[in-house]
């Protein structure tokens, strides 16, 4: 098969020409089916070494682990477990009240989320565990489908008991779909988060399998921070019945935020003095600590455990000081010690919250991805995108038999991790063991701690997204799109919900994509003095217009959705509609008036219909910001030139990438031109310039 040439014309600067030709190599012809027999060979290989290598890369902790330097290592892995367990104790207790579940659940989600990312993340200081956002969406669910059960999501067992009743205290009773057992509220509410927890670990490992994690590439950093920032309006809204210790409904549906405000404001009178003041103090010294930690964490090697120091002294005060007899204040109640058996997630659940377990697992895994992505390439190591994947799945699918709910990276948590030392995921062993420790002797001793003081820790964790409303005129600084993508995201979060305002966030961000290339900029370009670039004439000053010839560039891939925007900016830049300016000659010829036309190779004419007209010989079309074409972006680009050629004025197209070459071979440009390709086609837009003045040249000294 004989390779194609391109034909390319410089001029020199001595005057003369220079013609070289370009051979475009012959695409090189692969046998799928031979391809995909060798790939499943490849995969489907038994041997010992394919065993061997799929284990190691399945557990990573096999090839780290037996490398690992202690001497080095050692002092600052148990440094930063220490500091991550001890903050993952009471963050642990407080997230249960987002998850609407009982404490001990938090626990042993943390424990087990530690030991399995121990063992298949890649990541060193990506901190896995409970994290707000994912224990809002559950709460949400589980809410939801205790309503649907014939729950009262709001009514409190341990209220009534005294708190020393056991785990799964059965105050309706119901039977739990494949379960002989029956179950109470608060058994069937662990059993809709596990079996939600389960679905969402499922989709993540099928996700890696079938590596779909471009999936995340649609979730921006507008998006996901406009979602953050979303979500943490809803959670705060969602503990300020906690922090002035008013019992209201928890709202449902879409517009909680409303709702629940509605509701804070009508029951305002029922607010307990203990609680309020309780929250001021616990408030005032968490933002206070956290402030000089963060002036002064330069100077401090460790963080301050702030959140475990106003626990420990909140459980003594409400103890001691009797508040829940006294004053009436919620308590967290009994934290049972041990585990509980493990149980296989309900089938029956599962059908109910399939849909639910997706916008999860989508998020989960994103947060998880990026945290260990911005972390590796911050301390300059790799990690395995998909393996994370699995890895952040099985977090969710082992721990769901032992009564654990959803998990994923969090990045309070993980930049604490690195600053306090973190070498390895080691750490995570470490607060996995204080962990533990809690929960097999110091669980108990919690069960004085009043629920405000919970509500305060979260209110107080979100500083961080809350603080992003500070950066929106700056975001609307640096791109306008962008700042809008992250109000609509965050106020249809914070407003709608949260699994919406995500859906939304993203259909917006595409749609942003979409009309930015469905309207892109267009410009007309002038030659910047005596050189061989050109540039946009609106944006610089003193740029030279180039006689007889307008040079159009189009900012985007031309196809079926932009390409009557594509001839409107075109016919505007220009100044030239090919169809009214033929209308219009039709209609002068009609009625006796001369006109000439002139055009590329004419000798002298007569004056133009239409001044503004008489002097386009060529219309360069600067296709260097244009990715692709499609059938229909072909057919403008045949249109134009056809268009433009009847009234004697050529079309040129300049700095083609190999893409829009093809597609316009494909499209039959050249033959419908009924030229060859490199009369029509150019490199750059100069040799595209200097081919229209010496064919003008050449057409003058002929007339001559």
């Amino acid at each position: 098969m004989e390779k194609e040439k391109e034909t390319e014309t410089t001029r020199l600067e001595n005057g003369s020409l220079l013609q070289f030709y370009m051979e475009r190599k012959t695409p090189t012809k692969i046998n799928k089916t031979a391809a995909i027999k060798s790939q499943l060979r490849k995969n489907c290989s038994c041997t010992r070494e394919r065993m061997k290598k799929t284990v190691v890369d399945f557990f990573p902790v096999l090839q780290w682990l037996p490398k690992y330097k202690c001497k080095e290592y050692i002092w600052g892995d148990i440094m930063s477990g220490l500091v991550i367990g001890i903050i993952l104790v009471p963050q642990a207790i407080a997230y249960s009240l987002l998850a609407g579940l009982k404490p001990i659940y938090s626990l042993y989600t943390s424990f087990f989320a530690n030991i399995i990312y121990f063992l298949m993340g890649t990541s060193r200081h990506v901190s896995v565990g409970i994290f707000s956002l994912l224990s809002l969406m559950v709460g949400q669910v589980v809410d939801r489908e205790l309503l649907l059960a014939g729950f009262d999501p709001n009514d409190d067992p341990l209220e009534s008991t005294g708190g020393r009743d056991p785990l799964n205290v059965t105050v309706h009773n119901f039977t739990l779909g494949s379960m002989s057992m029956e179950c109470g509220k608060e058994c069937y509410a662990i059993g809709v988060a596990t079996a939600l927890t389960f679905l969402a670990g499922v989709y993540q490992v099928l996700m890696g399998i079938f590596h779909l994690g471009f999936v995340s590439m649609y979730l921006s950093e507008p998006v996901l921070d406009g979602f953050a920032t979303g979500a943490s309006v809803a959670i705060l809204t969602a503990q300020v019945k906690y922090l002035v210790g008013i019992k209201i409904p928890r709202a449902q549906g879409y517009g909680v935020l409303i709702t629940t405000w509605v509701n804070v404001f009508r029951n305002i009178s029922q607010t307990n003095l203990c609680d309020v003041i309780t929250s001021m103090i616990c408030i005032a010294v968490l933002v206070t600590s956290k402030e000089l930690g963060d002036r002064y964490k330069h100077k401090l090697k460790v963080p301050l455990p702030t959140e475990l120091v106003v626990i420990v002294m909140a459980t003594l005060v409400s103890h001691y000081g009797q508040l829940k007899e006294r004053y009436g204040s919620s308590v967290s109640g009994e934290i049972p010690t041990g585990f509980i058996p493990p149980q296989v997630p309900s089938l029956s659940l599962m059908q109910r919250v399939a849909v639910d377990a997706l916008p999860l697992a989508i998020v989960g895994f994103a947060f998880t991805v990026s945290l260990s992505e911005m972390f590796a390439k911050k301390y300059a190591y790799t990690v395995k995108a998909n393996q994370e994947m699995f890895a952040i799945g099985f977090c969710n699918i082992i721990p769901a038999f032992f009564h654990c709910f959803a998990t994923s990276a969090a990045l309070a948590k993980s930049l604490v991790k690195a600053s306090t030392g973190c070498q390895t995921q080691v750490s995570s062993l470490v607060s996995a063991i204080v962990v533990l420790l809690v929960l097999l002797f110091f669980a108990p001793l919690f069960f004085s701690l009043q629920k405000c003081v919970l509500a305060c820790i979260i209110i107080v964790s979100l500083r961080g997204a809350l603080r992003k409303f500070k950066d929106i005129p700056q975001r609307y600084r640096l791109d306008k799109v962008d700042a809008l993508v992250w109000c609509v995201t965050m106020l249809s979060s914070a407003l709608i919900s949260t699994e919406m305002g995500l859906l939304v966030g993203v259909a917006f961000s595409v749609l942003c994509i979409i009309g930015r290339t469905q309207r892109p900029h267009a410009a007309l370009l002038g030659q910047i003095g005596n050189t061989v670039f050109y540039e946009d004439d609106e944006e610089y000053k003193n740029l030279l217009p180039v006689p007889d010839v307008k040079i159009f560039r189009f900012e985007a891939p031309l196809y079926y959705a932009n390409k009557d925007f594509f001839l409107k900016c075109l016919h505007k830049k220009t100044g030239l509609d090919p169809a009214m300016e033929m209308a219009r000659r039709k209609k002068a010829k009609k009625k006796g008036q001369p006109s000439m036309e002139r055009g590329l190779g004419q000798g002298d004419t007569a004056l133009s219909l239409v001044a503004k007209h008489r002097d386009i010989q060529a219309v360069i079309i600067d296709c260097s910001s244009i990715p692709f074409l499609d059938t229909a972006g072909v057919s403008a680009l045949k249109e134009t030139f056809k268009d433009h050629a009847e009234l004697k004025v050529t079309v040129l197209l300049a700095c083609c990438n190999s893409c829009v070459t093809a597609s316009l071979e494909r499209g039959g440009y050249s033959a419908n031109a009924s030229k060859d390709m490199h009369e029509l086609v150019f490199h750059s837009i100069h040799s595209a310039v200097q081919f229209v003045r010496e064919r003008k040249t050449t057409a003058d000294d002929s007339a001559v």
